[in-house]
């Protein structure tokens, strides 16, 4: 460009576009902050130093990231990707110190020019100089800083053309409400190696948070915090494209569950916790089940009882069992138990935000697995922790209930335990979860009372009964299930009530007669077979076949 047209009348009367690009074609690199005046300051220093920078104009042309054939993708990866969470907490700070004199942004310049990242020290205190957003208040600062504010400001600095070979990359989708996103390639818990998905891609192929994705990466570039999808091949095992016309799960119509969850095993006479729940607190396909529990009380001998039925007698369920705030022995334990089952565990030793994030994860898997038609059961151990991991996270309302529980970190886990249901379309989302009483809590008691109703399956375990040896310690008169007629056959049905009625008779002769049922239950069990021929003997003689 002529220097007679560089004079700052006619620079000025151009808009900051404009000027950008005549500052860009002369090697320059204004910041996204810098004003118009010290744009146009930077074209006058630049068109009268320009022979000292022959080599700037290169650099500032290859500028744009090459589009490879996936139609620009990654360098949509590369632009879009926002800072991390830790991050975004400086932003406020940032915009603060975008407004300092020129007089301290003078000082900073030489503190900013110790942190070079390899572009040059010169470039990077011209750029300073102008206001741009990598040279504000990075004086005395460690090092952290400085390289957050150049991630930022990735689309600024020169990035070579990246030619090499994608990376195969599968995980689970995990949703940002910005509209990105990060595929989790280590279960669902955050790691480095976890892939940046754009908003242009999510947009794309209609993709939901716990999506199954399968695609290519690339690596990360030196400005760029995680590796970049490239490509999507499949979401949840069949073509991308499919994925858009999928029904949403709040859209699929639930229905009282009607068709049996059987414990049973064939061939196991012996496993008494299976045969009384089937007896006396049957589980269907989209149950809402809670095992109430004390402590010491016999629960995870009983949810490994539960999983090992489901996985022998229902192959066709996809099982899931989630811990959560647990002791990191049990989920070893719980890894070794399940023979094709998912564990999904976070240990008391993790942060309450890490529970909340790998149960919002899990719970949106389950979903989309449903939309599909499947099947699925998420085993929670335990709601009640997870109420307190989500009280401990959740922003406070204000507003705190008895036991320091505060009104607003109920609403999250009832929103997890409300989605399992039976849908009319075709699939069930089945979820039995654990819940603590008699801890000397306050907390946990309020939490329980708040979930009390919400179920539509009960299965309660008794303290006396176990302080007694007697195992399963489950109290036979309070479990129970809602509209048990629909996983009965009527035959059965009116069996299971005579039953019923033999418990209930002796459970009215005292405290004692809670355990003595159980044993009279547990003896008459272990002369039959199955559940079948026991109830065959029922319909004989009003005393559980005596």
């Amino acid at each position: 460009m002529d220097s007679t047209q560089m004079n700052r009348g006619s620079l000025e009367g151009k808009d900051r576009d404009e000027l950008t690009t005549i500052a860009t074609a002369l090697g320059g690199k204004p910041g996204s902050r810098a004003r118009k005046a010290e744009i146009v300051d930077l074209i006058l220093e630049l068109a009268g130093g320009a022979p000292s920078n022959g080599s700037e104009p290169t650099n500032g042309s290859s500028q744009p990231v090459a589009e490879d054939d996936t139609g620009g993708e990654a360098e949509a990866a590369s632009a879009e990707e926002p800072p991390a969470e830790w991050e975004l907490a400086a932003e406020a700070e940032d915009a603060a110190e975008a407004k300092e004199s020129a007089d301290e942004e003078a000082k900073k310049d030489s503190g900013h020019d110790e942190g070079g990242d390899g572009r040059g020290r010169q470039d990077r205190g011209q750029q300073n100089r102008q206001g741009g957003q990598g040279g504000q208040g990075d004086v005395a600062e460690p090092g952290n800083r400085r390289r957050r504010r150049r991630g930022r400001d990735r689309d600024h600095g020169p990035e070579d053309p990246w030619d090499g070979e994608p990376v195969d990359v599968v995980g689970y989708l995990d949703l940002r409400v910005e509209g990105y996103g990060f595929l989790r390639t280590v279960g669902f818990k955050p790691s480095k190696k976890d892939a940046y998905v754009s908003v242009k891609q999510v947009r794309q192929f209609g993709l939901r948070r716990g999506d199954h994705l399968v695609g290519a990466s690339r690596p990360a570039n030196r400005s760029e915090k995680n590796p970049a999808l490239l490509r999507i091949d499949q979401v949840n095992g069949r073509d991308p494209e499919q994925a858009k016309d999928r029904p949403r799960f709040e859209d699929l119509t639930p229905l009282f569950p009607d068709e049996k969850l059987r414990m049973e095993i064939d061939g196991d006479p012996t496993d008494m916790t299976a045969r009384i729940i089937d007896l006396l607190s049957p589980v269907g396909k989209g149950q809402r089940g809670m095992i109430v529990s004390p402590p010491k009380a016999g629960k995870t001998t009983i949810m490994k009882s539960i999983v090992r039925s489901i996985e022998t007698n229902h192959p066709e369920v996809k099982l899931i069992v989630l811990l959560v705030d647990e002791r990191s022995e049990e989920v070893t334990d719980m890894r070794r138990w399940l023979q094709r089952g998912e564990v999904v565990g976070s240990t008391f030793d993790r942060p309450s935000d890490e529970h909340t994030q790998l149960a919002e994860v899990t719970i949106e898997r389950a979903k989309r697995m449903v939309e599909y038609g499947e099947d699925v059961v998420i085993m929670l151990d335990g709601i009640t922790r997870l109420s307190r991991a989500y009280n401990l996270a959740a922003p406070a309302t204000g507003r705190i209930m008895s036991g320091g529980v505060d009104s607003g970190a109920l609403y999250p886990p009832k929103r997890f335990f409300g989605a399992a249901r039976n849908v009319e379309e075709g699939g069930s989302l089945t979820i039995l979860a654990t819940a603590l009483v008699e801890t000397g809590s306050k907390m946990d008691e309020v939490i329980f009372e708040e979930f009390k109703g919400t179920g539509n399956m009960e299965l309660r375990l008794d303290r006396r009964i176990a302080e007694r040896r007697i195992y399963p310690a489950i109290d036979v008169n309070a479990s129970s299930t809602r509209h048990e007629e629909l996983l009965f056959e009527r035959k059965q049905l009116n069996q299971v009530w005579k039953l019923r009625r033999v418990l209930n008779g002796l459970a009215n002769d005292g405290d004692a007669s809670a355990a003595a049922g159980l044993e009279l239950l547990i003896d008459r069990l272990k002369t039959f077979n199955d559940n079948e021929e026991f109830l065959v003997e029922i319909a004989k003689g009003p005393n559980m076949g005596a």
